[in-house]
């Protein structure tokens, strides 16, 4: 039950800024003992769960802008399904997702306030560095189990890629496709779908809340605070496993 509330409020501060929650669904299923060949499984289902419906209420604001996505979704792809397809063993995973996770939320803390930013002034990306980022995060993403979107988006804000509004848009649909890619590739390690029932309450907990965390985007909270709230769990979280592994 515990496990599963934590799921629901991990959902609810992802969803708000367009994340999935994958990184945190997955340092707490290690903090919990949970058998580690499943790990990434039910990361990546969570992460389909909660950024679907994020992608739907983005889309149909029209915050949608496909010459910024595809790039990326070029490079991630196949590389998420290599990443994804790969064995790891447990200690490496450990030490790689204490990294993703630190490196997440400090890239997050520092651009939290973009967020919110009202500048139209933009630079246009060369193609092949969009590919180029693309297929890092989504290797990188395949591997650990996670959409990648929480590196996407700071970085994008980082570069000024594009208007807030559509970068959470390209962060969300980034992660729900390379979620897609990467889950495929995890299923060709292990015959792993009859587990996945065992953890339903999990994933009803994130459906609930991405729901709850779409709203309070859409109609409470500025989202430059949910952002700041959700790198400073991040890297409360990469702490906590940090303390554990070492």
């Amino acid at each position: 039950m515990l496990l599963a509330i934590l799921f629901l409020a991990t959902a609810i501060l992802y969803s708000s800024v367009g994340f999935g929650g994958g990184s945190t669904y997955l340092a707490l299923l290690l903090i919990w003992g949970v058998p580690y060949f499943i790990f990434p499984v039910i990361a990546l289902s969570c992460n389909i769960i909660v950024v679907s419906g994020n992608c739907f209420n983005y889309i149909r604001t029209g915050n949608l802008n496909l010459k910024l996505l595809l790039p990326y979704l070029i490079g991630s792809i196949p590389l998420a399904f290599i990443g994804g397809s790969l064995p790891i063993e447990k200690r490496l995973f450990e030490i790689l997702l204490f990294l993703v996770l630190m490196a997440a939320g400090i890239l997050l803390l520092i651009n939290f306030k973009s967020y919110d930013d009202k500048e139209e002034n933009y630079r246009k990306i060369p193609i092949p560095v969009s590919i180029l980022i693309g297929g890092v995060l989504g290797f990188i993403s395949g591997i650990v189990g996670i959409g990648g979107g929480i590196f996407l988006s700071p970085i994008l804000f980082l570069i000024r890629a594009a208007r807030p509004n559509h970068i959470v848009t390209t962060a969300s649909l980034f992660i729900l496709i390379n979620s897609v890619s990467g889950i495929i590739g995890q299923l060709t390690k292990n015959a792993i779908l009859t587990e996945i029932p065992n953890y339903w309450y999990l994933l009803v907990a994130v459906l609930i809340g991405g729901q709850l965390g779409n709203f309070l985007n859409l109609k409470i909270f500025p989202t430059r605070i949910l952002a700041l709230v959700t790198a400073i769990l991040v890297i409360f979280v990469a702490t906590r496993m940090g303390f554990k592994i070492f």
